[in-house]
């Protein structure tokens, strides 16, 4: 059988790798020095011209279906690593097969929990990035996605404006159905709750663990994250006839938790008095997709919510509260985001994403408006959490395409 690329036509160069030799087996020349976590295959990083890659060698058929899920994931909104293809009909030098490999485009700004958490992290960054777990798991739920090997091991964290978001980045064990039952939940989130505990204890025996960093006590607080936000986002609501107010505030939290709305079903109680609400929640991302509509920019949830934050802001600030959204959001990329971005030099643009480093000036120019008794403007603090911050911040973008401003 000839060797065969399935899957995205805009990398034809694949091809040009060694698929006749083992992955484990790659010449160093090939590869690309990235972070990666715990798997069960052989997973290597390579770069292909601007772009870096992670290929996974497994069986055919685990492959393909795997291929096939992360497709139905990105379809459905769901963070998780971008499928470019499947290669298949490899053999070594001598004629014998190797197995298949799953292509999935690196995530950029990406560190795996292992990492993360080795770096001394305080106790609460760390409840943070299993607060991003749980919210991964949410959504996977509501779209109709039973993952079945939920753990720190199998995703990528971003940062997003002091917080995190959470990545699926294995897919091998992921079922898509049209709902999930409750029971298929509870399951999953054992899983989860297992494996994390696991997982931390593991940190804890190397001695890379906070000592406040309770296992048992951190595992178990993702399942209660978990479920207050499944119950906040899926939990009917009975108020009284004409309480309007009381359904708009609950569609608004939800906004404020990153949920679009798509509508409302609204049913009458037997007393003729209440009506029962239902919101119906369709994704995630609501505040991010209102931010890539008035600006162009691809950001996290979190840092959307910021820079909407200073848009508003500098919209009030500007005396154009009566002017067009789109009208001042162009103004702001011109005379704020635009600006502080292009203050850090080129060999600091590995550091952070443009976004996150947005957000960081901001809290640097509060910190500094402070200590100062006034507000020392934007493109000050900016040239001094150059100089006195970023400077200072390990790489974690590693080898990536030149960053681009919209």
């Amino acid at each position: 059988m000839a060797l065969r690329v399935r899957g995205e036509p805009s990398h034809p160069r694949l091809l040009d790798l060694p698929w006749e030799t083992p992955l484990e087996d790659w010449p160093a020349e090939q590869l690309v020095g990235l972070p990666r976590g715990l798997s069960r295959h052989v997973v290597r990083f390579v770069r292909i011209d601007a772009w870096v890659f992670a290929v996974k060698e497994m069986a055919e058929w685990a492959a393909d279906r795997e291929y096939t899920v992360l497709r139905a994931l990105e379809g459905r909104g769901v963070p998780a690593v971008h499928p470019v293809g499947v290669v298949t009909g490899r053999v070594d030098e001598v004629g014998q097969p190797l197995e298949s490999a799953l292509v999935t485009k690196h995530l950029q700004f990406s560190l795996p929990y292992r990492l993360l958490l080795s770096q001394s992290l305080r106790p609460e960054t760390t409840v943070r990035l299993l607060d991003a777990l749980a919210v991964l798991l949410v959504r996977l739920h509501l779209a109709g996605f039973f993952w079945g090997d939920c753990s720190l091991s199998n995703t990528l964290f971003r940062r997003d404006a002091g917080a995190f978001s959470a990545y699926l980045v294995d897919a091998e064990t992921t079922e898509h159905h049209p709902r999930l039952t409750d029971g298929q939940r509870e399951h999953d989130l054992s899983i989860a709750h297992t494996n994390i505990i696991g997982e931390l204890m593991d940190l804890q025996a190397a001695e890379v663990l906070d000592d406040a960093v309770d296992p048992i006590a951190t595992g178990d607080s993702v399942r209660l994250r978990y479920s207050e936000l499944w119950d906040a986002l899926t939990r009917p609501q009975t108020v009284k006839r004409g309480e309007r107010g009381r359904v708009e505030r609950r569609i608004r939290s939800l906004n404020e938790l990153g949920f679009d709305v798509a509508e409302v079903d609204v049913a009458r109680e037997d007393d003729g008095v209440h009506i029962r609400v239902q919101p119906k929640v369709v994704d995630a991302g609501h505040h991010a997709r209102r931010l890539m509509g008035l600006t162009g920019l691809d950001v996290e949830e979190n840092q959307a919510r910021r820079l909407l934050n200073d848009l508003d802001g500098f919209r009030a600030g500007s005396g154009q509260k009566d002017e067009p959204e789109e009208i001042v959001a162009h103004e702001w990329l011109a005379k704020a985001f635009r600006p502080v971005v292009k203050a850090v030099p080129e060999e600091l643009r590995g550091k952070l994403e443009p976004a996150e480093i947005f957000h960081e000036v901001l809290e640097h120019r509060w910190f500094l408006s402070e200590q100062a008794g006034r507000d020392v403007g934007l493109m000050p603090a900016a040239l001094d959490y150059v100089r006195t911050v970023l400077s200072k911040k390990p790489d974690e973008r590693a080898v990536l395409p030149e960053l681009e401003v919209p």
